[in-house]
């Protein structure tokens, strides 16, 4: 019988499932030859000969396939239908033919499918080929170029700067891309600028926001106000106006569908809606398409089979009705201009097979699913119908103009099911608002008015979502190496990942800067882009691949040789200056800013370790000062409070704020020297006899030494004091129970001093009365009454930060000169009215607000016809 191979186990499992006992299906688990790491697995001066090695894990699968084929004389080759999978073939039927486990009689054939179903895989058995050599010549292009760039730039980097573990054709492209915009945050100067808006009224009470638009009858722009007095000035003029809606423009727009996913937008929906980085997205899409849930999702392309698409139709009918199915197909065409091997969309193999319906037991896979299966069904669907209202609020003198913009979604079409995520959230949308009934000419009563501050801000770090992306725009890398680079970089230790940010360490921006000061062509993202589609045309059979290699690799080679002779001293130099504006910035005093800070003589300097660049003294080793590069005490700003049980202790300002150190950084080790940030009260300001001015020694190791221990607690497990981001607290945890008890303290020195009975005390009060839970009424220390003007409850209520006033919806904090027993129902309300801005309406008039009907008055033009939000 035929013996059929694929990459994995499970995808195995599949399809010998629909092809039966006729076949014997086995799997070779992925890759079974590779590069040996030595000199000479690629020899340039052999026409870049290649030795190539099976693996110890391997073997086992090899030899499985060559006794399966002692007894029969058919190969199927039913690798993954790309270039990986089609190398992955050719390494078998190269390494068999060595074995000479293929005889003179074996057939040997090649066949592909997108998806693992029946359909799929019985078609791919009626058509099968050979082995697509120049898939195969791509293959070797791009091995042989990472072994090249790896195996000879690698132990310069090792050489040249200690700590630095490995340079790679994309990877270091793609770790260049996070340190430059991480230099472009730290470079930025933020710009104020303010913004005016106001609440108004229409005659049927119904409020709505608008924004400042002329002033003085000239159009504003972003920064037309500049500062707070300039804002100030614009609030009085609009107070000292009547207002009357000028103009209500109406108009028709529509959205239409994202495209299916191919790779690398799967990747960045799955990192924008569930946090999810690029190789464990890959690795889940995996299970699924071996599982024959999706078809391939190694893909440049956005086309679907026209079965599918007839597929989606009829879901879309069925599930949502005959509306929502556009009167033709939508086709998607690739727009990348070097898109690799044409392969479907990534979309299910069953358009009625709903999540729910999944046979699995991790939950990412179904929610990737769901992803996918919504996209797919969206992109078939019809657009959506909306209603863009603009109202332009205008004084008779024509010297004030505000805008109020919204949106009425008339028919929701594909955003029934699915709307595509953004990278970077728009934090005030205008568009997106729904405006109440506004007729043109009518009088809007003014609420309040107010002014806004404004910086403008920095470019975000990337998130793998947007590092995908761009590299996706300049062409760099290819879907299925995304994944692996970006977890290359991260497993380096030269990048990583906070809050689904990009973070580069200080051992990445060192071998960024060396590589672009020393192989600049060779991290160009121009360079990297054009040899991508050389590559492309030797898949495409347009070019001879050993002609690209030689090429790259008789400048690549001179570049090495050149920079060898370089002595570290020379090296470090030419990095020093490099980096000269982020590791010396001017200081306020306008001192040398090179100037040893602890010394006073010695110049400071850039020098690598192995766990990466710092700046150090050279007057070492009498002096021993250091800092990073980047993060705290990378200002340089420090005092020495004294000595304790033989160590210095350092109050050091860093990027977030001041901070006090036991001890010096040792640049060989990891490990950071004990620290502890000075207390800040609710609003991060340093608490009244804590600030950097007032820190003395006995303080300073006072806070070295939190958390402490304050005893063993009679059940059992210890009592800890510490400082918390919310303030002093105690914990202690029982053997029985699953997480500590927390209980928070009011005064900094309690957490100094508070002993055993008062802790027990306390944890036991915190264990009987563990607080509200979610949903459910605080408790009032204070109830204060009816509102007078608008009713409902006053009450004093326990904060986090302390007692407050509430009433409905608003909080407003009591001043801490104020007894909680000596508040008035006066200072209550006054509290009230200048926490929410505005006297608080009646509240008959609120209800009539909530109940009042949106007629359209037959002679004007209303900016919304529906009643009902959407």
């Amino acid at each position: 019988m035929p013996v059929v191979v694929v990459e994995s186990p499970a995808k195995a499992k599949t399809i010998n499932k629909y092809l039966g006992s006729d076949y014997t299906v086995l799997a070779s688990y992925g890759h079974i030859r590779d590069l040996p790491a030595k000199n000479g697995s690629v020899d340039p001066d052999e026409d870049f000969a290649m030795t190539w090695e099976i693996g110890h894990s391997s073997r086992p699968h090899v030899k499985a396939i060559a006794d399966a084929l002692k007894n029969d004389n058919e190969l199927i080759l039913a690798t993954d239908p790309d270039r990986e999978g089609e190398a992955i073939s050719w390494h078998l039927e190269e390494a068999l033919r060595k074995r000479r486990a293929i005889k003179k009689d074996t057939n040997v054939s090649r066949v592909v499918f997108n998806a693992i179903t029946k359909a799929a895989i019985t078609e791919a058995m009626q058509n099968p080929r050979q082995v697509d050599q120049p898939l195969v010549d791509a293959y070797l292009a791009r091995r042989a170029l990472d072994y090249l760039v790896g195996f000879n730039l690698s132990p310069v980097l090792w050489r040249k700067l200690p700590g630095a573990r490995s340079a790679g054709r994309v990877q270091s492209v793609c770790l260049r891309l996070i340190v430059e915009r991480e230099s472009e945050i730290e470079a930025f100067n933020a710009r104020e600028y303010w913004s005016v808006k106001a609440q108004l009224s229409t005659p049927r009470n119904q409020e709505f926001e608008a924004r400042l638009t002329v002033l003085g009858g000239e159009k504003l722009d972003k920064f037309s106000l500049e500062n707070s007095t300039a804002a100030e000035l614009a609030v009085q003029a609009i107070q000292s106006r009547d207002l009357s809606v000028a103009r209500v423009e109406a108009k028709p727009a529509s959205r239409n569908p994202s495209a299916p996913f191919m790779t690398s937008t799967l990747q960045q929906e799955a990192s924008r809606k569930f946090g999810m980085g690029a190789k464990h997205c890959m690795n889940t899409a995996q299970r699924l398409y071996e599982a024959g849930y999706i078809t391939y999702m190694r893909t440049d392309g956005i086309d679907m089979a026209p079965e599918a698409v007839q597929g989606a139709r009829d879901a879309i009918e069925a599930l949502y009705g005959k509306d929502y199915v556009p009167g033709k197909p939508r086709i998607y065409k690739n727009k990348a201009k070097n898109a690799q091997e044409a392969h479907e969309c990534i979309r299910p193999t069953d358009m009625m097979r709903k999540p729910a319906d999944l046979k699995v037991t991790e939950d990412d896979q179904r929610k990737l699913y769901d992803l996918i299966w919504k996209r797919t069904l969206a992109c078939q669907m019809e657009g959506a119908r909306l209603e863009r209202t603009t109202v332009d609020i205008a004084s008779g003198d024509k010297q004030i103009e505000l805008r109020a913009t919204g949106q009425v979604v008339m028919f929701d079409g594909f955003l029934r099911v699915y709307e595509e995520g953004r990278d970077d959230q728009v934090v005030d949308d205008e568009d997106g608002k729904r405006l109440p009934q506004i007729m043109q000419g009518e009088a809007m009563a003014k609420n309040a008015v107010s002014p806004e501050q404004h910086f403008t801000q920095p470019p975000p770090r990337y998130t793998e979502a947007t590092l995908v992306k761009r590299m996706e725009e300049l062409g760099i890398g290819r879907p299925s190496t995304y994944a692996s680079v970006i977890t290359t970089i991260q497993d380096r230790d030269y990048v990583r990942k906070e809050k689904n940010r990009l973070f580069p360490e200080d051992k990445g921006r060192i071998v960024t800067i060396f590589l672009v000061n020393f192989f600049r062509k060779y991290v160009g993202y121009e360079f990297t882009a054009n040899l991508e589609e050389e590559l492309d045309d030797v898949s495409a059979g347009d070019r001879n691949y050993k002609n690209v290699l030689a090429r790259f690799w008789k400048d690549f080679h001179a570049a090495i040789a050149e920079t060898s002779d370089l002595r570290i001293s020379e090296v470090l130099d030419i990095l020093d200056d490099a980096l000269a504006p982020q590791l010396y910035p001017p200081r306020e005093d306008g001192a040398d800013p090179r100037v040893c800070p602890k010394c006073g003589t010695g110049q400071l300097h850039l020098k690598t370790s192995r766990s990466g660049g710092f700046v150090g003294c050279g007057n070492y080793p009498e002096c021993t000062f250091t800092r990073p590069i980047t993060g705290e005490g990378a200002e340089g700003e420090e005092k020495l409070l004294g000595e304790d049980r033989g160590d210095e202790i350092w109050l050091k300002s860093g990027r977030y704020g001041p901070y006090l150190q036991r001890g010096e950084v040792h640049p060989q080790s990891k490990e950071k020297p004990p620290r502890a940030n000075l207390p800040k009260d609710r609003n991060k300001k340093p608490l009244p006899g804590w600030g950097p001015d007032e820190i003395t020694l006995e303080k300073a190791v006072t806070l070295l030494t939190l958390p402490r221990i304050v005893g063993e607690h009679p059940d059992g497990g210890n009592i800890k004091a510490a400082l918390g981001p919310f303030g002093p607290y105690i914990m202690h945890q029982l053997p029985t129970e699953a997480k500590p008890v927390y209980v928070n303290l009011k005064e900094l020195v309690e957490v100094l001093e508070i002993g055993m009975n008062h802790s027990v005390e306390l944890l036991a009060e915190k264990r009987a009365n563990p607080g509200r839970g979610r949903g459910s009424a605080a408790k009032a220390l204070r109830e204060l009454g009816e509102h007078p003007d608008a009713g409902g409850p006053v009450n004093i209520m326990e904060g986090r930060y302390g007692p407050y006033v509430k009433w409905e919806k608003v909080n407003a904090t009591i001043p801490k000169e104020i007894d909680v027993k000596d508040v008035t129902m006066e200072q209550a309300v006054e509290w009230i009215t200048e926490k929410a801005g505005k006297k608080p309406t009646k509240k008959k008039a609120a209800a009539k607000k909530k109940t009042a009907a949106k007629k359209k008055a037959p002679a004007k033009k209303a900016a919304a016809k529906k009643t009902k939000d959407d």
